[in-house]
């Protein structure tokens, strides 16, 4: 099955629109869609509209809160299929690498495709309708293009999707965490990213399709490959993203190896600016902060897995402050372990809160993280708000059931205090409804549940029947 062709789609009467802005929401407003875009926002449009025509698709949205469609700046698709294994339930980042390389060693072509599908079904039925990808695992024996694997995916189901060309160099032998049989030479990794950037990307105004360069973190990389790779993403305009300053454990390896922290050593590569993303950003200092805010450099902010990871609370709040740029990523889905978009904004919202108190965040503050701030982030220009001339990536939530009963006062913030499912009756991409009636439209959800557990359950048993060799 395929994704549909882009349709001209009237959202009438939605019962409350939150446009990205500061301005109040929008009530009984209609949208709509033309060409990928949001061709006009008001009321009785239907009517108003001389050039409509009976392939118009009407959708009832008079139950129903629409937002821009949410972005994902952080994930790790191939995770899907580690979630929730007991022997790292409880462990932190390092361990918690160590033991599960261990089984992604034996990701394959099938693996690839189908761990894709799933976190991109989720992300889509959970509002989000651009989403980047950080596979940095390239198994020595897979016999497949694995950015052409992941784009074969998002084409069926229909997501924007910006995905990282990941990379690691070191392994256990030259002091890093990963098996020798999961890691690539610098040579290999710099001239399969040309080709990845030169094969995919397209820098379009609504683009589906946009490379970013990423190797995978300081304690994985060499410092000349970090180097190389900032050289290239220059030469050819495409941003920048590497984990950072996630753990403790990290600046003490850091210390170790280079005698820098983390973000100096970053200084001294170059990579840092504002066509740079660092993961987590947990452990920086006040200087490092102004040196931040100085390179405008942007930050993918991850709580749920930082939560679960016992990792710590990034400084969201002083980040904010200062003008930094802080998006919002699910992280991997063996370190969530979900794909839930909206759940994400409800933590996000709530941890910092717990760290700077009940005013520190509003509703409307953590939307924009999850919108506006991803969209800059991954150098989307047109995405992120609900706007004349954007993109028609929409969220299109029914707030008329029990568990938003109550909290009506305010619809929009109802999403994320309360309510406890949280799909999407519809989810709109560049034009397309790929979330119809709380289901996707481009894959069988059954298929892609039945194939991703078998697959998960292949892995784990070779995993057990061969041990760490």
């Amino acid at each position: 099955m395929t994704a549909p062709e882009k349709e001209t789609i009237l959202l009438k009467n939605c019962f409350h629109i939150w446009t990205g802005s500061d301005a109040p929401y929008l009530e009984n407003c209609d949208i709509m869609i033309q060409d990928g875009r949001i061709s006009s926002i008001g009321s009785n449009l239907l009517k108003n509209d001389q050039n409509s025509t009976s392939s118009l698709q009407v959708i009832d949205c008079s139950n129903h809160v629409v937002l821009p469609g949410f972005i994902n700046t952080h994930h790790h698709f191939y995770q899907t299929l580690t979630r929730n294994i007991p022997a790292v339930q409880n462990a932190k980042l390092f361990d918690w690498l160590v033991y599960l390389y261990d089984i992604w060693k034996y990701i394959g072509e099938e693996a690839v495709f189908y761990s894709s599908l799933l976190a991109m079904g989720e992300l889509l039925k959970t509002g989000c309708t651009l989403t980047t990808d950080h596979h940095y695992l390239y198994p020595n024996d897979i016999n497949c293009d694995i950015m052409a694997t992941q784009f074969k995916a998002a084409d069926t189901l229909g997501i924007r999707f910006s995905p990282t060309r990941g990379s690691m160099s070191l392994s256990k032998k030259d002091g890093g965490l990963p098996p020798d049989s999961v890691v690539q030479t610098q040579d290999d990794i710099l001239n399969d990213s040309e080709r990845v950037i030169q094969q995919f990307h397209d820098d379009s105004d609504l683009s589906m399709k946009k490379i970013i360069l990423a190797p995978c973190s300081p304690f994985s990389v060499t410092k000349e490959l970090m180097k190389e790779t900032v050289a290239m993403a220059r030469k050819y305009k495409v941003q920048l993203h590497t984990h950072l300053a996630e753990t403790a454990d990290e600046n003490e390896y850091c210390l170790k190896i280079y005698n820098k922290r983390p973000l100096e050593l970053m200084l001294d590569c170059d990579f840092i600016g504002e066509d740079v993303s660092y993961a987590h950003g947990i452990f920086f200092n006040d200087e490092e902060l102004k040196i931040l805010q100085k390179t405008r450099t942007h930050i993918a902010h991850c709580p749920t897995s930082n939560m679960r990871l016992g990792s710590g609370i990034c400084r969201v709040q002083d980040m904010r402050k200062l003008g930094i740029n802080v998006g919002l990523g699910v992280d991997g889905s063996a370190s969530n372990d979900s794909s839930d978009m909206l759940g994400e904004i409800r933590n996000a919202l709530l941890l910092q809160r717990v760290k700077y108190g009940a005013d520190s965040m509003t509703a409307n503050d953590v939307l924009k993280m999850a919108t506006q701030n991803g969209a800059n982030l991954l150098n989307f220009e047109s995405l992120g708000q609900i706007k004349q001339g954007f993109a028609a990536d929409l969220a299109i939530f029914n707030i008329k059931k029990m568990e938003y009963a109550g909290a009506l006062s305010d619809p929009v913030a109802a999403l994320i205090f309360s309510g406890f499912n949280h799909a999407t009756d519809y989810t709109i991409v560049n034009g397309k409804i790929v979330v119809e009636n709380g289901k996707l439209k481009g894959f069988d959800e059954d298929d892609i549940m039945n194939k991703a557990n078998a697959l998960s359950q292949k892995m784990i048993r070779r995993h057990v029947n061969h041990g760490s060799r």
